[in-house]
């Protein structure tokens, strides 16, 4: 484990070869296994796939960044995580977030977490653009976006350097 967790890097230049649907599964599976406070298992997770919806939400994405620009770099996927709102969403979304991260990366594929979903779901755009959820988005936070694919040729990230005096023991 600790080596996909050394291999994890953020990606920001994706192929458009297509993700394969298991290794989707995979992703969200280790989503819905993350630790949650008291187990509530507050996260939800919304998989899109269709290019049309991707570039709306990325544009409103953008849009609140306000910058021309694809936040979500080329990827094929984006997974964003939305928790229901009570005092643990935050944390609980993170952890879900950290371990769809973590599984893209043992699944071969490049991932990096995107901000801004709170934003998302907080504007009526945002909201008709993922209304096929069903989701009263009045209840949920947007806690961020996972996106996944497949690298562009030749990708290869630096090693991650890790800063001194970040632990302390007694």
């Amino acid at each position: 484990m600790l080596d996909v967790i050394k291999d994890r890097r953020a990606c920001r230049s994706f192929s458009n070869r297509e993700v394969e649907d298991n290794k989707i599964k995979e992703i969200v599976e280790a989503g819905l296994l993350a630790p949650s406070g008291m187990n509530r298992q507050t996260p939800v997770i919304i998989v899109i796939k269709d290019k049309k919806t991707r570039d709306e939400l990325m544009k409103l994405n953008a849009q609140i960044l306000n910058r021309d620009m694809d936040t979500f770099y080329g990827a094929p996927v984006i997974m964003l995580v939305a928790a229901h709102k009570d005092g643990l969403s935050i944390y609980d979304g993170a952890a879900t977030i950290e371990n769809m991260l973590l599984e893209a990366t043992n699944q071969g594929l490049a991932s990096c977490w995107i901000h801004r979903a709170k934003e998302e779901l907080e504007l009526e755009a945002g909201r008709r653009i993922l209304s096929f959820t069903g989701l009263n988005f009045d209840d949920y936070v947007g806690i961020g976006h996972v996106i996944v694919g497949y690298p562009t040729e030749g990708y290869k990230p630096a090693p991650k350097v890790i800063k001194e005096n970040r632990v302390f023991i007694k």
